[in-house]
């Protein structure tokens, strides 16, 4: 007996249609149904120059061709001011050589670039970058550049005293060796005087290289947090041998008032020892003869506990105004009291360096006619260092 499907598939053969198609037909005849597309969330429209300008870490302006303020993000705020947007561009900024700087970017096909001074209220310089966004709209950025500034001025300052410096004294060397060499090459008293003089020179030219080079090691350590809990009393007595015979001759004494419980210090022996030596020197050179040095500590408490050293002259004393600038490069208040007294003008800057290193604070108070007290402060070892 022949059945209903081959019947089926031998009508469809005479008709055209092979088994095999109708076998096809049969499997594509009741296709599976595809699983529904998850819904999805509407999006969130927001206008393309607020969500592009707000993901910009510098600070950023969206302006128009009317200098309207379109947009602006975070950091624009603190720089400029919380009311920016829908603002006068003229009047928020108020500065004439950022309008320059868009009005040729308006009519350029490529970005502007300029650098300029005077911007925000810590007055900063700032790399100023202005781009045609379409439709008439100007992109305006601002990058801080008002550290690399400062530090690219100060290097230069730097170069510039440390020449000066160095060619005071060689000028004189160079000038008492062709005196010798000439008219004073048979005056016995004159040779002598002359080569004093030159020992003198040739030896504040060491100090001062000895002195640059000790603040270019001070500043390649400069993120490296010392380690070591240090005792601060065998340090004072270090520093006190060491100077006992230039006090002595000036009739200087040197008070330590150190308590007995006093805890160690985390600190660098050596460099804390140069900072000693510097503010002893300059207490011992500044001070009036005869009267004299205190050098105390104390322990300042607190989450992170520390140690406060100070050193006390009795001198003529600073004004104020010369005060904050007395740990700078170079700078003296009086230039030929302090070369004449063999003093490199880098004493103090190194002192701050080194205590900067060490996380502390250093101190300057003066009262004139009376003295001058410079103290620095040091993480204790009995407690946590200050981050």
């Amino acid at each position: 007996m022949v059945g209903a499907v081959e019947l089926i598939g031998l009508a469809l053969a005479a008709g055209g249609i092979g088994y095999a198609g109708f076998r096809a037909g049969l499997r594509s005849a009741a296709p599976v149904a595809p699983l529904p597309a998850p819904p999805v969330a509407p999006e969130r429209k927001l206008p393309q120059s607020v969500v592009d300008i707000e993901a910009l870490g510098n600070p950023a302006l969206l302006v128009d061709a009317n200098l309207r303020i379109l947009a602006s993000n975070d950091a624009a705020r603190v720089l400029f001011g919380t009311q920016l947007t829908g603002a006068d561009l003229r009047l928020a900024l108020r500065h004439p050589a950022i309008l320059d700087i868009i009005a040729e970017a308006a009519k350029a096909e490529a970005a502007v670039n300029s650098e300029v001074s005077g911007i925000g209220a810590a007055e900063g310089a700032y790399r100023v970058r202005a781009v045609s966004a379409g439709a008439g709209r100007i992109l305006v950025g601002f990058v801080d550049i008002t550290q690399a500034r400062l530090t690219e001025r100060m290097r230069v300052d730097f170069v510039a005293n440390a020449s000066h410096e160095l060619r005071t004294p060689l000028a004189t060397l160079v000038g008492f060796i062709e005196t010798l060499q000439g008219p004073a090459a048979d005056d016995a008293a004159a040779r002598q005087r002359f080569l004093d003089i030159m020992a003198s020179e040739a030896g504040r030219m060491a100090r001062l290289i000895d002195d640059l080079l000790s603040l270019s090691r001070i500043e390649l350590d400069k993120y490296v947090r010392p380690q070591t809990a240090t005792p601060l009393a065998p340090l004072v007595a270090d520093v006190a041998r060491t100077l006992a015979m230039r006090l002595e001759s000036d009739e200087r004494q040197l008070l330590i008032d150190l308590p007995a419980d006093l805890p160690d210090v985390i600190a660098d022996r050596d460099q804390i020892l140069q900072v000693l030596h510097n503010l002893i020197s300059n207490a011992q050179k500044y001070g009036r003869t005869g009267t004299p040095i205190a050098v105390s500590a104390q322990v300042e408490p607190g989450e992170s506990p520390r140690v406060r050293i100070s050193v006390v002259d009795q001198g003529d004393g600073i004004a104020p105004e010369f005060l904050p600038r007395l740990t700078e490069r170079f700078y003296r208040v009086d230039t030929s009291h302090s070369r004449s007294l063999g003093g490199t003008g880098l004493g103090l800057a190194i002192a701050k360096h080194i205590v900067e290193r060490h996380r502390g604070t250093l101190d300057i108070t003066s009262v004139v006619g009376q003295g001058t007290r410079v103290s620095f402060t040091l993480p204790a070892a009995s407690g946590p260092a200050a981050a």
